[in-house]
């Protein structure tokens, strides 16, 4: 496993805020964010940002990576032009790379079955269920879960999605981890201080 390098699924419509903080703070602690499309060809997002993937999903091996990130899309929702990146993601997580799945990528990896057996949460539970998976009983109401190495979080905790991943991959933790949840999440002043002097260690 690779452990400087974080992958990021983008493809046509994914939600480019939903995955910012965890990106831009990874990169700030020294990881390389390498970005995954279908294929080479350029992609679009939500919010019209035109990206062009540094490798396609064909290419992108778990050995290579320390976590995939995937990010919600209207495509996720819309047939199974994004099937692969939830096929993807087994393959990480039998490698026992970790995988990170926030907002409609949650959706993906339930009807791939790998929320079956894992604690997760989403946007809502009942959106969940209209996939038909099997894991019902293991959802959680939380603004973000951890569980046998796959992070889910819904569309309105970008935050918390952060949060879990470099909890995870241990780029902040304990009291410096709360600190920087509580200044991005709750504007607590007090955090300030706390990763200001962790900063100047």
């Amino acid at each position: 496993m690779n452990g400087r390098t974080v992958h990021l699924g983008v493809y046509d419509t994914f939600a480019d805020w939903e995955t910012g903080h965890a990106t831009a703070y990874l990169a700030r602690a020294g990881h390389t964010i390498r970005t995954v499309g279908p294929t080479a060809r350029e992609v679009r997002s939500i919010g019209g940002l035109s990206v062009r993937p540094d490798l396609a999903l064909d290419d992108l091996r778990p050995e290579d990576s320390s976590l995939l990130i995937l990010p919600g899309a209207d495509l996720w929702d819309a047939g199974d032009e994004l099937a692969p990146f939830a096929r993807k993601a087994r393959e990480f997580l039998a490698a026992g790379v970790p995988v990170a799945a926030i907002c409609g990528a949650t959706a993906g990896l339930a009807r791939e079955g790998l929320l079956d057996d894992r604690r997760h949460t989403s946007a809502v539970s009942f959106y969940l269920a209209a996939t038909g998976y099997g894991g019902g009983e293991r959802y959680v109401d939380a603004d973000a879960v951890t569980d046998g190495g796959l992070i889910t979080a819904g569309p309105t905790e970008p935050v918390a999605f952060a949060r879990e991943i470099f909890r995870l991959l241990g780029v902040y933790e304990g009291d410096v981890l709360d600190a920087w949840y509580r200044l991005f999440h709750d504007s607590d002043p007090e955090a300030y201080a706390v990763l200001e002097k962790a900063a100047a260690e």
